[in-house]
């Protein structure tokens, strides 16, 4: 067998591991099939939001150390994060993402427990499958990916450091091979002015409200004018104390979105300018400051996500590109992706015709039949996926080769 061949679009996939080793996998998921969807479920049953996951970290590094590996809790300081680590430590590095909070008042209307039950699946089988290989494998726990950013502050921690591969999941309804996922960023803009009451004075006022108010209708000029995936929106989160006194302080949160991480930042200069501009025309002034962690856009690794599409191929799960100008949010993983080569494939757990995610009826999907099904492959393709870095070299290699030309490229 050569030991690479070309891939999509003319990259060079990376070479297969043996097709024993493919075969020990596929052994190894299904000695455990049982297992891992009563985690799913158990996780499922359970709900835990953003870094209140206790339970769920207790399950899950409780099921990596039963299989041999050295459990690390509270990384990064973060008490509902965990770091699960296998193998020599010399050689290739790879890192399976588990993912476990739900959404408050709607469970795992985005299907965590699935990508934490294949993650850690994917983890357990490689493992088996190769013994302790040349090389790590990790089982990185993530908190609080819906509301908080865990992967934000595992990335500035240096967790990924050094990781050939970061390889995750997410249900979804759509088999795309990868997640167009936008940056996004929140800021929070107050305009100050000068208090006034009608009965004294109200000339003496500057109204810190009106100007709130034009920079919102000035955002709606701008945004007809934004580029496709780039979008900003907000709410005014204090407009004042009385109805009958002009408003010294109003304040408003806006969340921003681009298609990529420099256009974020172009938005989000857009959005200073704009507050600036108000302030001088209203005799404000005007403060901007980012609220909570940014996320940067996903940057889909070609080569890791053709050899994950071949593998879960296998279970007759066929993947495609995503449909053109379609965006699906915005994600944490953006910020391990822009770093370390990696993939997020959406998995279909529903159709689109019958939903979306974080919905009730997802949150039923999440613990379906055809969520079991969709689990046990995403685990089996995850730990293919894994080994053929692990054992070939130049797996790693090209990899990070890709990475390199996308940054480059500025995608």
């Amino acid at each position: 067998m050569p030991d690479d061949h070309p891939g999509t679009h003319g990259r060079t996939v990376p070479a297969r591991a043996p097709e024993a080793v493919y075969a020990r996998v596929r052994q190894e998921v299904a000695a455990r099939a049982d297992r891992l969807w009563d985690t799913a479920l158990a996780l499922h049953r359970d709900p835990e939001p953003a870094y209140e996951e206790h339970r769920a970290a207790r399950l899950l590094t409780a099921e990596l150390a039963r299989d041999g590996f050295r459990v690390e809790r509270g990384t990064a300081g973060l008490p509902t994060a965990f770091t699960a680590r296998a193998g020599s430590g010399e050689g290739p590095r790879v890192a399976l993402l588990l993912e476990y909070d739900a959404l408050p008042g709607l469970g795992h209307a985005c299907g965590h427990n699935l990508i934490a039950a294949a993650g850690l699946g994917a983890a357990l089988a490689v493992r088996a499958a190769l013994g302790d290989p040349q090389g790590s494998v990790l089982a990185v726990g993530t908190p609080a990916e819906e509301r908080g950013g865990g992967k934000v502050a595992l990335v500035e921690a240096g967790v990924f450091d050094g990781v050939d591969a970061a390889l995750m999941v997410h249900p979804g309804v759509h088999d795309w091979s990868w997640a167009p996922l936008t940056a996004s960023a929140q800021v929070r803009v107050g305009f100050h002015g000068r208090a006034a009451h009608p009965t004294g004075n109200p000339t003496q006022g500057i109204d810190a409200l009106g100007a709130l108010i034009q920079l919102f209708n000035t955002l709606g000029v701008l945004h007809r004018r934004l580029p496709p995936g780039s979008h900003v929106q907000g709410i005014v989160t204090d407009g004042g104390r009385a109805t009958n006194i002009v408003p010294e302080y109003a304040e408003g949160l806006f969340g921003l979105r681009g298609a990529t991480t420099a256009a974020l930042e172009a938005l989000a200069g857009e959005l200073e300018r704009c507050a600036e501009g108000v302030a001088a025309a209203t005799g404000t002034t005007a403060t901007v400051e980012r609220a909570g962690a940014r996320y940067e856009h996903f940057r889909d690794n070609p080569v890791l996500t053709a050899r994950f599409t071949e593998h879960l191929a296998r279970a007759g799960i066929r993947l495609t590109e995503p449909e053109a100008g379609v965006y699906l949010g915005s994600s944490d993983i953006g910020n391990v992706s822009t770093r370390v080569p990696a993939i997020h494939p959406f998995l279909a757990i529903m159709d689109a015709a019958d939903g979306s995610d974080h919905t009730p009826r997802f949150a039923e999907a999440a613990a379906s039949p055809r969520g079991r099904r969709v689990l046990l492959a995403a685990a089996e393709a995850l730990a293919c996926t894994a080994a053929d870095v692990l054992l070939r070299p130049e797996a790693a290699a090209q990899a990070r080769a890709a990475l390199r030309e996308k940054a480059e490229a500025g995608l």
